[in-house]
């Protein structure tokens, strides 16, 4: 299956073909076949990425992290809406799809297309391909009164600090009382893609542009975001990080090194 994507919708093949080859290694932190399935089906050089650790651990401990913080939510809120900003390849919607009342994957629409070559719809499982930046795409989700879980994982740090935060002030306009899980960069990758161990191995750009030294200052954008709590990747499987890790969690160096998985809520008096 051949693919035709460029720029930052081609960075999606980096997490897809991570969660394969962690899905096959003797003790893995997730497990993810369906991953495996696509990466044997899509015609791209993914042995470019043969030597690529730091991101592929990265990816596997995202992916539990959210996976698990998901699963935490959808407990204490059974039946809820999940919307999935930028959701790429992602398989998370084929676990958590019966404990949700809809769950949303939303990208662009060249995203949407292959994505609908391995994923089909049903009721409570839908496809939007839109920009989520482009913010019609709010007129097509139905939450009624549901409580709502917004997920964005390898999305925001294309954009800038001015997207961004647009972004989660229409969120927090339009759907008040929600609640997001998202992926923030490391501040030393912002303006540094050339140097990262994946991203610098694909032929087309995808620069980083935002990565907040501090989480907490989204709530300085409108009164109606709360920060909640964050999880650094640093703090998960510090045998798997080796030297690297060693380094990155020295009390200086971890807040400008790791990416970080953040909690928030958009409060009703946004």
């Amino acid at each position: 299956m051949n693919q035709q994507l460029t720029g930052v919708p081609e960075t999606l093949l980096i997490p897809l073909w991570a969660r394969a080859v962690e899905t096959e290694k003797e003790q893995p932190i997730i497990r993810d076949p369906k991953a495996m399935e696509m990466v044997a089906r899509i015609d791209y050089d993914f042995s470019k990425f043969e030597k690529v650790w730091l991101s592929q651990l990265g990816v596997a401990i995202r992916t539990m992290l959210l996976d698990k913080e998901t699963g935490n939510y959808l407990q204490l809120n059974p039946g809820a809406v999940v919307i999935n900003l930028g959701a790429g390849l992602d398989t998370r919607a084929e676990r958590f799809k019966d404990q949700v009342h809809c769950w949303y994957d939303l990208d662009l629409p060249e995203v949407i297309e292959l994505r609908r070559q391995f994923f089909s719809e049903d009721e409570r499982h839908k496809l939007i391909a839109a920009s989520a930046f482009d913010f019609s795409w709010l007129d097509q989700v139905d939450c009624g009164d549901k409580p709502v879980l917004l997920l964005s994982e390898g999305m925001l740090m294309y954009f800038d600090e001015r997207e961004v935060r647009k972004l989660f002030l229409e969120l927090a306009a339009r759907l008040p009382g929600s609640e997001m899980l998202f992926e923030a960069l490391a501040p030393l990758g912002v303006g540094r893609s050339k140097h990262h161990d994946a991203v610098s191995k694909m032929e087309s750009a995808a620069e980083f542009k935002w990565g907040p030294k501090d989480c907490r200052e989204v709530e300085s954008w409108t009164s109606g975001i709360q920060y909640i709590e964050e999880w650094n990747y640093f703090d998960y499987h510090k045998d798997r990080w080796k030297w690297f890790g060693r380094i990155a969690r020295l009390p200086l160096l971890k807040p400008k090194f790791s990416n970080r998985i953040v909690h928030v809520k958009f409060t009703l008096d946004s």
